[in-house]
């Protein structure tokens, strides 16, 4: 395959990340949704009773703590169905907090399966395919197509902007989107934005 075309489909990979930045209901990490990788991982982990593959998730700081809660959670399971539930639940938030601290985000409690958007969860299936191709390509078109809207828009008030003071600022308010969009898919792309 063409070196120029991976590097540009990887672009319009980290473009996402844009856009995630940009649209508010897409701005959610996935990791703390019931049907999230780190949640999914931490069911295996506790059926295989091994907590190991969840290490990974966390900052080497915080593995005494996941480490502990894995265990309790462990002993806990084996007194009943109700106190597996529990227990399992205390571990996956213990695991999600710690894992969020170590972004430097918040944890705002388990999200139910079913909330991860489309664009993460073509991410989190193409690693599974093991090619990044088709979403390399709609994520391409998503950004190229907004970034034309806010073009095109700009453009358009940009010839009536000396008509009127508001005008002017109708004109300068499509401006400012337009170029702060191209800045932040820029600034991705440097690497200037935190995960």
């Amino acid at each position: 395959m063409n070196g120029k075309k991976v590097t540009g489909k990887m672009a319009a990979v980290v473009m996402a990340c844009v856009l995630a930045l940009m649209v508010p209901q897409m701005a959610f990490a996935h990791c703390d949704a019931l049907d999230g990788p780190v949640i999914n991982e931490a069911r295996l982990a506790l059926e295989q009773g091994e907590v190991t593959p969840v290490l990974k998730w966390v900052s080497a700081e915080h593995e005494d703590e996941v480490r502990s809660a894995f265990a309790h959670t462990l002993r806990v399971r084996g007194l009943g169905e109700e106190a597996r539930a529990l227990a399992d639940r205390y571990f996956f938030e213990t695991l999600v907090r710690v894992h969020r601290a170590g972004e430097g985000a918040p944890y705002t409690g388990i999200k139910p399966a079913g909330v991860i958007p489309g664009p993460i969860a073509r991410a989190d299936q193409a690693l599974e395919d093991g090619s990044v191709d088709a979403l390399a390509d709609h994520v391409s078109a998503h950004v190229g197509n907004a970034m034309r809207e806010r073009f095109a828009h700009a453009l358009e008030l940009r010839e009536k902007a000396d008509e009127s003071v508001d005008a002017g600022r109708d004109y300068v308010e499509a401006y400012v989107q337009y170029v702060h969009f191209v800045e932040g898919i820029v600034a991705v792309l440097k690497g200037e934005h935190a995960h």
